[in-house]
């Protein structure tokens, strides 16, 4: 029997200026453990006129996670962050009961045509804790757990596996793992997954069970203990997960809660001007139509 529940596609979804590959939610599957949200970011030459500038916008109850491969991202927040993320720098940005933040291409890349890729996710908070104080963590590189098995190297980037633990401080149980394999090499980390997982491609290729797998796909696995699966030389990978939530998730443009009402009070928040501002950026998206969807699909 087959180990692998679903495989997830990348879809072309516009952010505003800029052409991103969504990776979830799925309409089949919204959610994998606390993940639910999922973009892959380029690889895209950045020129003028055609620059990252998303203007301030609001969150709730989740936070996001910013890795980039290339390029570079200047964040703002309406804690009063400001901090450039750079390629292998982990930026995580917890909402909790609402948070505003912004992301631009640096004035100093401004003059200087350059490539930008990486990944945006969003990671759901418990239901105890979405509206808890939002905070602002940035790890640099160097500080992330990594080490080399048989040709292949590993990066925890957020979360606890095989006695490594990122100091991304999440706030469920979960995993986010970089692997990259210089040569063939077979990959058995069932016994340190737990939860739901997902395995997604970067680079390269993938083979589990007879099947070839290629870039920009993610395989969902039935049992995360079953996950085994080889990689050619030169892929890389991305492992993801941890425990599920016992109660569904809701989304509404940038807002996550587990109640219809939550959002809808942040919802009317934005549109009243009445979150926090990001200090030395006065920009501001409306938000869109409401979805007349929402409250009948759930994210789980």
């Amino acid at each position: 029997m087959s180990n692998i529940a679903i495989v997830i596609e990348e879809r072309a979804a516009d952010i505003g200026n800029f052409l991103v590959g969504r990776l979830l939610p799925f309409r089949q599957k919204r959610m994998v453990g606390p993940f639910i949200f999922i973009d892959h970011m380029g690889p895209d030459n950045i020129a003028e006129p055609h620059f990252m500038d998303i203007a301030p916008h609001p969150h709730i109850g989740l936070s996001t996670l910013t890795y980039l491969f290339e390029g570079s991202i200047m964040h703002r927040d309406s804690l009063g962050n400001a901090v450039e993320i750079k390629p292998g720098a982990v930026n995580w940005m917890t909402a909790g009961k609402g948070v505003t933040h912004s992301e631009r291409t640096p004035e100093q890349l401004r003059s200087t045509p350059h490539d930008l890729h990486g990944l945006q996710i969003w990671v759901a908070l418990p239901k105890e804790l979405e509206k808890m104080e939002p905070n602002f963590v940035h790890i640099e590189e160097p500080q992330l757990p990594h080490w080399t098995e048989d040709g292949v190297s590993y990066r925890l980037i957020a979360g606890e596996i095989k006695n490594h633990r990122s100091e991304v401080p999440v706030y469920s149980p979960l995993y986010l793992i970089e692997i990259k394999a210089e040569q063939d090499a077979t990959i058995k980390l069932g016994d340190h997954l737990y939860g739901e997982s997902g395995l997604y491609i970067l680079h390269g290729t993938v083979h589990a069970e007879g099947q070839e797998f290629g870039p920009k796909q993610i395989l969902v696995a039935k049992d995360a203990k079953l996950c085994e699966f080889e990689m050619k030389a030169g892929t890389s990978v991305y492992i993801f997960g941890g425990e599920p939530f016992p109660e569904q998730r809701y989304i509404d443009w940038n807002f996550v809660a587990s109640d219809i009402e939550t959002l809808k009070i942040a919802r009317e928040k934005w549109e009243n001007h009445e979150f926090p501002k990001v200090p030395g950026d006065d920009g501001y998206i409306p938000i869109p139509p409401v979805n007349p969807t929402l409250g009948q699909k759930k994210n789980q």
